[in-house]
């Protein structure tokens, strides 16, 4: 028997779990499908979120040839194989074959450069997946020519829908009398990821003989726990695990934080994902407190990709021992926040015309630049002048937080803007 995260695979958008916001009544990707044409796109997200069901439902939709290829073990020759085959294909639809490549963020330049001119004329449609940024992973030449598409991770509710359906419509799960009378622990260890959620369901009721299933939390842990497994680390390591370790840095507390980065390196964890996580730690969490701590956690990354695995691990330690010592602030972070706040309450207030730019006679005219003040002008290299927009002058975002490095900041910025600051 097929697993239950394949047997529950959606077979249209009616059945389809989540990405509202790109499949329901009304959104661009439905509009788009129902039209009966696509374009080329990329589906970004976490692992779970059906991007590669999505992706076979637009092709199950309108009736084209589908092929598939797998990043991981697809080569050049492999891209050209399925490229002539889309071709062939060509005679029997109006429009081009659908070809999904999954994890199309592991193509290099020449896979991808591959692809390009079958694209641009049309011999195929393309849909990639990817669990990454494809600002940084596709090529610019590609990329300019597919929209990408965001999918979040699965929330509550869509979660507790697609157990509820399963248990009820799936042949085998409909037969077992199953109760979801707890589901905090599933939902815990699904991290939003529907395979996962159901996957977990599966290992629970397999584990269970009696006529009627009851799901509980400490159900749900036990058989986790003697099916070590069932956890990877797109799961239970990938979520709770690095939640663990990050906040043992920003508590400061340098041997729990290694022993949480041991944990990832023994569980596969993927290297580029935890040096990712200390670059971002370093700018949230220890921020201007230490400003040296973003350019070491900058440098283990780099240090990481040139060196690889099991050396890695180094510079991991090093750069996790020193932001878990370093001393903590986040006034960068809650000072972005802020600003972002304002702007979405406020709109696009105009540039004040001093600070903007008369690069023609008409803005001269019009007063752009006039009265503007060029601080190297003056003494100390600072002048008073006004640089937020009218209606929120004298609005603070960043607040100084207590440490020595932003004690001398904000010292400065009190004899420069008196009191301001």
């Amino acid at each position: 028997m097929q697993p239950l995260a394949e047997r529950m695979r959606p077979r249209s958008l009616d059945d389809y779990a989540g990405q509202s916001h790109l499949v329901g009544e009304g959104a661009v990707l439905r509009r788009m499908i129902d039209s009966g044409r696509i374009s080329s796109f990329i589906l970004w997200g976490p692992p779970g979120t059906g991007k590669t069901t999505l992706a076979q439902i637009v092709a199950t939709k309108l009736e084209l040839p589908f092929f598939t290829l797998s990043a991981v073990s697809a080569g050049v020759k492999d891209v050209r194989d399925v490229l002539d085959k889309a071709r062939s294909s060509r005679f029997f639809s109006q429009n081009s074959p659908i070809l999904f490549i999954d994890e199309i963020h592991r193509f290099n330049k020449a896979q991808q450069d591959s692809l390009l001119h079958a694209v641009e004329t049309g011999v195929i449609t393309l849909i990639g997946a990817t669990t990454e940024n494809p600002s940084f992973e596709v090529i610019r030449p590609l990329l300019s020519r597919m929209q990408v598409y965001v999918l979040n991770s699965l929330d509550k509710d869509d979660l507790l829908a697609l157990a509820q359906r399963a248990i009820t419509t799936d042949s085998y799960l409909k037969t077992r009398n199953i109760e979801l009378r707890e589901t905090g622990a599933l939902l815990r260890f699904s991290g939003g990821d529907a395979r996962k959620l159901l996957n977990i369901l599966e290992l629970v009721v397999e584990a269970d003989s009696s006529d009627n299933v009851v799901i509980t939390d400490p159900v749900v842990l036990e058989r986790l726990q003697q099916n070590p497994l069932a956890y990877d680390k797109d799961g239970e390591m990938h979520y709770d695990i690095i939640s663990a370790f990050i906040k043992s840095i920003r508590g400061s507390d340098p041997d729990a934080a290694l022993y949480w980065l041991a944990r990832m390196v023994e569980g596969g964890e993927d290297p580029a994902f935890i040096a990712r996580r200390l670059v971002i730690s370093a700018s949230e969490d220890i921020g201007l407190a230490n400003p040296n701590a973003l350019l070491l956690a900058n440098a283990a990354f780099d240090a990481v990709m040139k060196i690889g695995w099991p050396e890695g691990r180094i510079p991991l330690a090093e750069a996790t021992v020193y932001l878990a010592t370093s001393p903590k602030s986040n006034s960068a972070y809650l000072g972005i926040g802020a600003a972002l706040a304002n702007v979405q309450a406020t709109g696009n207030l105009p540039v004040p015309l001093h600070l903007r730019n008369a690069p023609t006679k008409l803005m001269e005219n019009l007063g752009y630049k006039k009265g503007y003040k060029y601080s190297h002008d003056f003494e100390g290299h600072f002048v008073e002048q006004q640089y937020l927009p009218e209606a929120i002058n004298g609005t603070r975002f960043w607040t100084p937080q207590p440490n020595a490095q932003e004690d001398r900041l904000k010292e400065r910025m009190e004899s420069l803007w008196k009191r301001k600051y």
